[in-house]
């Protein structure tokens, strides 16, 4: 699979964006997928996974209760919702595929990596 992020851009904090996630080719609907971010400073972090189903959601406790993973498989994307956004939110954001069931929150574990797209968020 594919994978392509949009939806990046520039915010205030306190605001919102949703993010997308579109992947090309078959079998969509056999990947977990996850959302991570990087800033030059970090490594690539786990931000939020979904299971193929969409019935099992991980998050990561920054961001726990203000972005919410989602996906249509029908139509072969994911989505990340994220609210009450802060400066320190500001990355470029990833979105990777694992093919099988979510085992972890680990970036080895996912691939297929997209281009990102950038978020930033102004205080």
């Amino acid at each position: 699979v594919q994978l392509q992020a949009s939806g990046g851009g520039l915010v205030q904090a306190g605001g919102s964006l949703r993010l997308s996630c579109a992947g090309s080719g078959r079998a969509f609907s056999l990947y977990a997928l996850g959302w991570f971010r990087q800033t030059p400073a970090k490594e690539r972090e786990f931000v939020a996974a979904i299971s193929r189903s969409g019935s099992r959601k991980l998050y990561a406790d920054s961001v726990t209760g203000r972005f919410t993973i989602s996906r249509v498989n029908v139509a072969s994307t994911m989505y990340l919702q994220m609210n009450d956004l802060k400066p320190e939110d500001t990355a470029v954001y990833y979105c990777g595929a694992r093919w099988g069931p979510l085992h972890s929150d680990a970036a080895t574990d996912f691939g297929s990596w997209g281009q990102g797209t950038l978020v930033t968020v102004s205080s």
